[in-house]
């Protein structure tokens, strides 16, 4: 069975994504930081990482971007899970028994009109991931407390959903990279994350980005990182899909003339944008 890293503890949206992909055949490895999951990796004692890299509302997650460079880790595939927020107790907690709600900052910001609504005067607490406030609730069997988290939990710590999908934006969603130690490209790889450097020239940048147009080379993220050390100096980030291979090997290839540095990250098939929280 494959060892996974995430962030977090069962039933967070990384164990989601990591099983989801997987197709649950995975031992998950909680780590308390982005950093401590790609220690794991890097040390060998999981076979691959799963880290999530952007949000459609909260956007990009810069420090990850540092880390799978900084651990030259390979980025395998892809996932995108949908963000669903609902409002779990204890079972026979009714709402009016409700004076506290825990969940993470985030979550609260998404939940912000609802928790309005309905929660005017209700104390809101925050006490780490998702996950963790329905383990807390059902571990100290918590009766005048709610969590806000995902379906997930609700499951693995007996929580009973008193509202579902009680977020803002019914089309949120995280990006979460798969994450290997060694590259593994499939035949029918059509998309690449890659990194690359420019010099400080007039249209350096502007080079780049049309040769990946003129190759047919759809650009779906870019992405730009201070270089540490080098002021007003920066690295690119960049995810691209193709139709083609070759026109795909054809841009790199003409890419490689205009930039000072480059990484492919990873080569992989392209994840569905889905809603299938349900």
């Amino acid at each position: 069975m494959k060892k996974v890293s995430i962030q977090g503890i069962k039933g967070s949206f990384h164990e989601d994504a990591a099983r989801r992909y997987f197709d649950d055949e995975v031992e998950i490895v909680e780590c308390k930081s982005f950093r401590s999951v790609c220690e794991q990796i890097d040390d060998d004692k999981v076979d691959y990482a799963v880290l999530a890299i952007e949000n459609s509302i909260a956007g990009s997650i810069l420090q990850n971007y540092t880390l799978i460079r900084d651990f030259h880790l390979r980025v395998i595939g892809e996932i995108y899970i949908h963000i669903q927020m609902n409002l779990m107790v204890l079972p026979g907690v009714r709402k009016k028994d409700i004076t506290e709600i825990y969940s993470h900052p985030m979550s609260f910001l998404q939940c912000a009109e609802y928790l309005e609504k309905y929660f005017p005067n209700v104390e809101t607490k925050e006490l780490g991931d998702n996950a963790a406030v329905a383990r807390l609730i059902s571990k100290d069997k918590i009766t005048y407390a709610a969590a806000i988290s995902n379906v997930r939990s609700a499951q693995l710590y007996g929580l009973e959903i008193i509202d579902k999908g009680i977020e803002s934006n019914k089309k949120n969603y995280t990006r979460f990279l798969i994450l290997a130690k060694h590259n593994t490209t499939p035949v029918n790889s059509n998309k690449a994350s890659i990194c690359f450097e420019v010099g400080h020239l007039h249209g350096a940048l502007a080079k780049v980005l049309n040769t990946f147009a003129e190759h047919e080379i759809n650009l779906t993220k870019i992405q730009s990182l201070p270089i540490i050390g080098k002021p007003n100096e920066y690295s690119f980030h960049v995810d691209v899909e193709w139709d083609l291979m070759e026109n795909y090997e054809k841009a790199i290839h003409m890419v490689l003339k205009n930039v000072s540095s480059m990484a492919i990250l990873g080569e992989y098939v392209r994840g569905e944008v889905a809603i299938h929280n349900e």
